[in-house]
């Protein structure tokens, strides 16, 4: 007898998938959807946030209702990304880090996995793929020059 998707009973197929937190390293979060990460900006623009705040300025691109904001909301704290306390009876919603470093930490992911860890390899395909234009590669030289100087 083979079941719905072609298992036989007592058998069963799937993934399991763990996520191993490194020593030091902050935990690997499910990546932003285009929606998230808008909700996200406005959390890191204005700062702690309630939820018609955050209704209100994602409102201004997408017709939304305020439900559908709570929900995202609560999402993004369950993965990771926001953390929320109460104010009366409103939540107020902040941002678990900056939006700088959640970049820095997503870019050292995909240097770790598909530069082999060099972020050599990472700028250098960047610039042979001409994804930098020259001003860039300029400020980033000066930036470099900057930091060996022992500047900030």
């Amino acid at each position: 007898m083979t079941i719905a998707g072609g298992l036989t009973p007592g058998t069963a197929s799937g993934t399991y998938c763990t996520v191993t937190k490194g020593k030091g390293k902050a935990p690997v979060r499910a990546p932003l959807t285009e929606l998230e990460n808008e909700i996200m900006s406005a959390v890191w623009s204005t700062g702690p946030s309630s939820v018609e705040a955050v209704h209100h300025a994602v409102g201004r691109k997408r017709n939304l209702k305020e439900a559908t904001i709570r929900t995202l909301l609560r999402r993004l704290e369950l993965k990771g990304y926001l953390r929320h306390g109460a104010e009366g009876r409103a939540f107020i919603y902040h941002a678990t880090e900056p939006a700088r470093s959640l970049a820095a930490r997503a870019v050292r992911q995909i240097i770790d996995r598909l530069c082999q860890g060099s972020v050599e390899e990472l700028v250098s395909g960047m610039v042979d793929a001409k994804v930098l234009s020259k001003g860039e590669l300029d400020r980033l030289a000066a930036i470099v020059g900057k930091n060996r100087e022992g500047g900030e």
